[in-house]
């Protein structure tokens, strides 16, 4: 026991309830549960543990994220109430892929390359399409062990198991005798290796090789020479990242943002420029010009710009050399008109004066 620690697992515990689990028997049942767990490495990074509960409905009792300590997990198994009629196993396992084995519910990234494991307990034949469920966890990378009991379907069970089925598939007589299998699963879960055993000294990530280790880092990150310890990749650095402008390192990773007047288009990498001249998005008294993200301001004919290139302020119409009047320049607001001297009377071009 002291020499084979279990490798880490995301573990998770499928049982049925159905009516013809009797209630002594799912007793049982939750004892094999609290035994199995005695006999895991259980904590956040090591094996995390989930319970499911099924019939003809479903349900989550526990996710991987909720209990990293065996008391508290043994705790939460004894209050387990079964279920009672159906026996929908298919549909358990496509609740456990689909509400499960997702990051948010305590499942850890792919990259950390803990294996996803499935134990589904049932002493009857699925009432539902079991099959193609059972492949699509498999070839999403679920390895499921099936335990039948008493009346169990045996068919059922190897549709349901990884290969090889001889390791996967374990009967027994009855739910009194079901304890037996936790030392099957011990040596299954058993770790030789040096990474498993957690005697390594690898910063981040350990990679078994044979009777040695060598260490290993996440993505983002690059091993020091002393070939133990990882240190953040600048992401930003030039031909790394795929920023259209602006990169911002983040710890191994990075997030890309742009220059001001210009926004983060949806693929979360290229910018556009923003219309500077929409309503509330610049100062300009009168006309706004956008240009590639930025912006100026001019006036209406008749206004001519401030020096604060801003706001704008009416020509005088009549100064000279801005109209056509030969003696008199009358200004109506951004107009103007002609008139004479007295003595004189305005000819019929509206400029000239006789």
């Amino acid at each position: 026991d002291t020499a084979c620690k279990n490798r880490p697992l995301d573990l998770v515990f499928i049982i049925d309830s159905s009516r013809s689990v009797r209630p002594e028997e799912f007793e049982k049942v939750k004892i094999f549960l609290s035994k199995m767990i005695d006999t895991l490495d259980i904590g956040e990074r090591t094996t995390r543990v989930a319970v499911m509960n099924y019939a003809s409905t479903v349900k989550v009792e526990f996710p991987l994220r909720t209990y990293f300590d065996k008391a508290s997990m043994k705790e939460a198994i004894s209050h387990i109430e079964p279920l009672s009629a159906g026996t929908m196993t298919g549909l358990a396992i496509q609740t456990a892929m689909d509400e499960v084995f997702t990051e948010e519910m305590g499942t850890r990234p792919a990259t950390f390359n803990i294996p996803k494991v499935v134990i589904v307990v049932t002493d009857g034949r699925p009432q539902d399409q079991v099959q193609d469920v059972a492949a699509s966890a498999r070839t999403a990378g679920i390895e499921i062990y099936a335990v039948g009991v008493d009346r169990a379907d045996m068919q059922s069970l190897k549709i349901m198991a990884s290969e090889p089925l001889d390791e996967h598939v374990f009967y027994v007589e009855t739910y009194g005798v079901i304890e037996k299998l936790t030392s099957k699963f011990r040596e299954t879960f058993c770790a030789a290796n040096v990474c498993a055993l957690g005697t390594h000294d690898c910063e981040q990530v350990c990679v078994s090789n044979g009777r040695s280790y060598l260490c290993d880092c996440y993505e983002g990150y690059t091993l020091n020479p002393d070939k133990r310890t990882c240190s953040a990749v600048d992401m930003c650095a030039p031909g790394r990242h795929e920023c259209d402008q602006i990169c911002v390192s983040n710890n191994g990773s990075y997030v890309c943002e742009c220059y001001e007047g210009y926004t983060l288009n949806p693929d979360k990498k290229t910018c556009s420029a923003m219309d500077m001249c929409a309503p509330g998005g610049h100062d300009c008294a009168q006309v706004c010009l956008s240009n590639d993200g930025s912006y100026s301001c001019d006036c209406f004919e008749g206004y001519t710009l401030n020096p604060d290139k801003k706001t704008c302020s009416a020509v005088d119409v009549c100064a000279p050399g801005r109209h056509d009047c030969e003696q008199v320049c009358v200004r109506d607001d951004l107009f103007y008109t002609c008139d004479c001297h007295q003595g004189y009377t305005l000819n019929p071009d509206k400029k000239t004066c006789s």
